[in-house]
C-alpha cells in the first residue's frame, strides 16, 4: 500500500504533536510544509528529519504544486475555513485543529463542502481518544450516576502570560481569546461526554487588559434539565483542569487526569483505565483507510462552535 501523502499547513506549536504522531504510522508520510515563518518550517523539518520535504509560504501554491492525499491544518483559527475549503475542493482529506471554524455559518458550509467532496474531515479534539474521557462518557451513557443534574467544567491556564504578543491575542487571527482557544477543548468535553443540549447561557467575561477575553464564567441551563458552570480562566499561575458530573445516583470527579466516583455513604472508587490505543492523527489516517468512521466529525464540532457563539452573544461580546 502506498503511503498517504500529507501536507502541513502551519508548522508552529501544536503541529509538533501531529508531526510526531503521524510519523509513528507506517501509512503516513509528510511530504510538504507550509508556513509563513521560515524558522517554523526549518525547525519542524529538522526535528522530524524530513530531508527533501518541500517548503512553501503559500498553502494554495502547495496544493497546486504537490501531489497530496491529505492536509493537517494548524494555522490561526480564522484561517481554518478557507484553507479547509480549498483543500477539500481539491479532493483532499482534512484534519483541522480546534476550533473547526470561528462561526457556525462557516462550520455548516465546511461540512457541506466535505460531504460534496466525499472526503474525510476530522477536527482535532484529542480528548475523544483519551481513556479518562472515554470512561466518563461511557459511564454517564450507561447510567452509572443516574440522570445528570449538574456539571462543573473548569480550566485554569497561564494563557495570557504565554500568548502576549502572539497571534492568539490578535482577534482577526484568533477569532477570540481563551474561550475560543484552549477553552474549546473544555466545551468539547462538556458537550461530548454528556450529550446535553444547551438552552440558555449567562456569561461574564474579563479581558484582563488584553485585546481578547481572558477569563469567562458561564452559567448554563440544558434542555434536558441539568445545569452547569463553565469556567475558563486564562490568567492563572498554572494549568489545572477539573470536572464534576453530578447525577441522581452519584458523581464523577475528574482532577488533572485522576477520576474518582462518589456515592452517598460509600467509599470513593478510582476506576482502572485501559491504555490509550489511538489519537487524533492515527484515527484520521484509519478513517481515510476505511477502518472506522470519522471519530470527531464536523457535525459534532459545529455544536462546539454554536455553543461558543452562544456564550459570546450572551455577554454582548464580538471577538472580531
Amino acid at each position: 500500500m502506498s503511503k498517504i501523502r500529507i501536507g502541513m499547513i502551519g508548522t508552529g506549536g501544536i503541529s509538533q504533536v501531529h508531526g510526531r504522531q503521524l510519523l509513528e504510522l507506517e501509512e503516513a508520510d509528510i511530504v510538504a510544509l507550509c508556513d509563513t515563518s521560515t524558522e517554523n518550517r526549518e525547525k519542524f523539518a529538522t526535528k522530524f528529519e524530513l530531508e527533501g520535504v518541500k517548503h512553501f509560504t503559500d498553502y494554495k501554491v502547495m496544493l497546486d504544486e504537490i501531489e497530496l492525499d491529505a492536509v493537517v491544518i494548524c494555522s490561526p483559527h480564522t484561517l481554518h475555513f478557507q484553507q479547509a475549503t480549498d483543500a477539500l475542493s481539491r479532493g483532499l482529506h482534512v484534519l483541522i485543529e480546534k476550533p473547526m471554524t470561528c462561526s457556525s455559518e462557516e462550520a455548516a458550509l465546511l461540512i457541506a463542502t466535505a460531504e460534496k467532496a466525499g472526503k474525510v474531515m476530522q477536527v482535532s479534539y484529542q480528548r475523544h481518544f483519551q481513556p479518562e474521557f472515554l470512561f466518563i462518557r461511557d459511564a454517564i451513557a450507561r447510567g452509572e450516576i443516574g440522570k445528570l443534574t449538574s456539571i462543573t467544567a473548569s480550566l485554569y491556564q497561564e494563557w495570557k502570560q504565554f500568548t502576549t504578543g502572539l497571534w492568539r491575542q490578535v482577534p482577526e487571527l484568533s477569532g477570540g481569546g481563551m474561550l475560543m482557544d484552549s477553552g474549546s477543548h473544555i466545551v468539547d468535553v462538556l458537550l461530548w461526554t454528556t450529550g446535553l443540549t444547551p438552552a440558555e447561557v449567562k456569561t461574564n467575561l474579563h479581558t484582563q487588559g488584553a485585546p481578547v477575553e481572558i477569563d469567562s464564567f458561564t452559567s448554563i441551563r440544558f434542555e434536558e434539565g441539568a445545569v452547569a458552570g463553565l469556567n475558563i480562566i486564562g490568567f492563572a499561575p498554572c494549568w489545572h483542569e477539573t470536572y464534576v458530573f453530578c447525577g441522581e445516583d452519584g458523581g464523577i470527579f475528574y482532577d488533572n487526569g485522576k477520576i474518582t466516583i462518589r456515592r452517598i455513604g460509600e467509599k470513593p472508587v478510582v476506576p482502572e483505565l485501559p491504555k490509550q490505543t489511538t489519537n487524533q492523527d492515527k484515527s484520521f489516517i484509519d478513517a481515510i483507510l476505511g477502518r472506522h468512521e470519522v471519530k470527531v466529525p464536523g457535525t459534532f464540532a459545529l455544536k462546539v462552535v454554536k455553543f461558543t457563539e452562544m456564550i459570546y452573544q450572551a455577554a454582548g461580546y464580538k471577538p472580531y
